[in-house]
């Protein structure tokens, strides 16, 4: 991962802790994909995908995420909680697009992706 990823992953699970999101694991890797976070807010477990760039020049992060993506996060979230992990009754997939600028980022959280987005 990049400087500028890794910058954004932090800033990320920053603005998530501020939120109110407890979080359970950073860059769960499994045979399928990977998630760069995985939080729980009350009885709701979140997936969530950070897109970091430092311009949006050549599109928004977010543009980013496209369908093969968003299933190999699901093939990944199913295996994190068929490992035994806690039990939520409420499962999500976000997105955490960022612009950096310097110490600073724009930061769009868009809750609830699925394929057909």
């Amino acid at each position: 991962m990049t400087h500028l990823g890794t910058k954004g992953e932090d800033m990320a699970v920053k603005y998530l802790r501020d939120k109110g999101y407890s979080i359970l694991e950073r860059n769960y890797r499994a045979f399928c994909g990977e998630i760069d976070i995985i939080a729980c807010k009350g009885d709701a477990i979140v997936f969530v995908e950070v897109k970091t760039s430092g311009s949006p020049f050549y599109g928004y992060p977010e543009e980013r995420v496209n369908p093969d993506k968003i299933d190999r996060m699901h093939k990944t979230a199913v295996h994190y909680l068929n490992s035994g992990k806690k039990r939520f009754s409420k499962i999500r997939f976000d997105v955490i697009a960022l612009i950096v600028y310097g110490k600073r980022a724009e930061i769009e959280h868009f809750e609830g992706i699925d394929n057909g987005q």
